[in-house]
């Protein structure tokens, strides 16, 4: 009876290790997505590369995905051996699947039971082969520049993001947790790597606010479980985190700021939610994410 117990304790506790895994997964690879043009200032690149980035992570903050491939192609053509202009590339193939799948909608952010019984959804299949291959090009360059220089803060980067991208098409699109999983833990190495190199690189440490505060929020056994594996669960670390690349982070400022109004959401705090939203969805009005949480907090004030 006891036996039995412990058993169905350890296999809850797994399942909740599992999806809290992908949670971190899907907002860590919308945070990584635009980190490139934030990282710019300290690569040997340097100023002209920001400026052909730079307009690409703009468009595809604003859902625009035809300029921002044209700008990333632009910057593929100028730096063919550099893997951050492939995984620019995927990043906005993913993106226009989410978009016509409707997979960012706001549920996925503030329901977890929502997030658990998503469904496997159909894929385009011409937008899944440019994805992985472009995946397999970055992989390839950047394999190339680490066996050459193990501290390339572009290498990493982009190694960062191929795992970040893997993982959420296999969690969000294919719903294929294990492999999500498996892809999001060897993108947490390359990114530790990566502020191991340099620390002030702001728009880094909101992928480690995202796991502080999503594995924070969960209730002290499962905590538990998740330190012991390994996982960041300080919540008010996560937030101070959030709040460092709110303020100072580069092209991952507004992501940052809609992260903290999912946290103000969470905590019930609509008034200040309300204010961020307000200030991204003037800076970005073709993104619907933000008109939509707008619109959800005027119903339920309504209500």
């Amino acid at each position: 009876m006891v036996f039995e117990a412990k058993n169905n304790a350890i296999r809850l506790a797994s399942k909740f290790a599992r999806l809290l895994a992908v949670r971190v997964t899907i907002l860590t690879l919308l945070s990584i997505l635009m980190a490139p043009s934030a990282m710019l200032a300290n690569c040997q690149l340097g100023l002209e590369a920001a400026s052909h980035l730079d307009p690409g992570f703009d468009s595809l903050y604003d859902l625009n995905f035809n300029a921002a491939q044209t700008q990333f192609s632009d910057w593929k053509a100028r730096y063919p051996d550099d893997p951050l202009g492939p995984a620019a590339a995927a990043s906005a193939y993913l993106f226009r699947e989410f978009d016509r799948l409707g997979v960012l909608q706001s549920e996925l952010f503030r329901d977890d039971q929502t997030f658990h019984q998503r469904k496997k959804l159909t894929s385009d299949p011409r937008l899944k082969a440019l994805f992985d291959s472009e995946l397999t090009l970055s992989e390839t360059l950047a394999a190339k520049q680490l066996a050459k220089d193990p501290a390339s803060v572009n290498a990493l980067l982009a190694m960062t993001m191929a795992n970040g991208l893997h993982a959420d098409y296999a969690a969000l699109i294919e719903r294929k947790d294990g492999a999500s999983l498996s892809y999001t833990r060897k993108g947490r190495k390359s990114a530790e790597k990566l502020l191991m190199v340099d620390s002030g690189c702001y728009d880094a440490y909101l992928a480690l606010g995202v796991e502080n505060y999503l594995l924070g929020i969960k209730p002290a056994p499962v905590r538990w479980i998740l330190k012991v594996g390994g996982a960041n669960t300080n919540r008010d670390q996560g937030l101070r985190e959030l709040e460092l690349t709110a303020e100072r982070g580069h092209f991952l400022k507004p992501f940052a700021k809609l992260l903290l109004a999912v946290a103000a959401l969470r905590r019930h705090d609509g008034q200040n939610a309300k204010l961020i939203l307000t200030d991204l969805h003037c800076e970005f009005p073709h993104n619907l994410l933000y008109e939509h949480e707008l619109a959800r907090l005027e119903a339920e004030r309504a209500d």
